[in-house]
């Protein structure tokens, strides 16, 4: 069995764990007894500061990467049956989604376990950079976003 990939992309518009969820549960066409998903939101702080917002700047082949880490870790998973990611760049404000992730698989143990090495590898492969905003008016770059 094959893992459909419903959604590998990265780009501006927002980003919805609802439609993410859909997408592979479709895809799954009534096979998949687990849908799990993730949603990385942009939170108001990091390490004691308060953080305003974040600028997501990407490589041009961010999405090509994407794509392939998404093909790549999904392949020979067992039970899993359709996944979707994406990451947006651009401007977020505080409580939008920056990454999203949704797994459909016959069980629970299959979903979960791939939504969390998805999320892991998407964050540690994918060209992404985020630049946080500050209350203090400060700014700074953060690799690996």
């Amino acid at each position: 069995m094959s893992v459909e990939i419903a959604r590998a992309a990265v780009g501006e518009e927002p980003l919805s764990l609802a439609e993410h969820e859909a997408l592979v549960s479709e895809a799954a066409d009534g096979h998949a007894g687990a849908v799990v998903g993730f949603s990385g939101n942009v939170r108001d702080h990091d390490g004691g500061r308060v953080v305003l917002g974040l600028e997501y700047r990407s490589h041009p082949t961010a999405g090509e990467q994407l794509a392939a880490v998404v093909a790549e870790v999904s392949a020979g998973r067992a039970g899993v049956r359709a996944v979707a990611a994406s990451h947006r760049v651009g401007t977020l404000r505080i409580g939008e989604a920056a990454l999203v992730v949704a797994v459909a698989a016959d069980h629970r143990a299959e979903a979960f376990g791939l939504c969390r090495d998805l999320v892991d590898e998407i964050k540690r492969r994918i060209p992404v950079w985020k630049r946080q905003h500050f209350a203090d008016g400060t700014a700074e770059w953060v690799a690996g976003a």
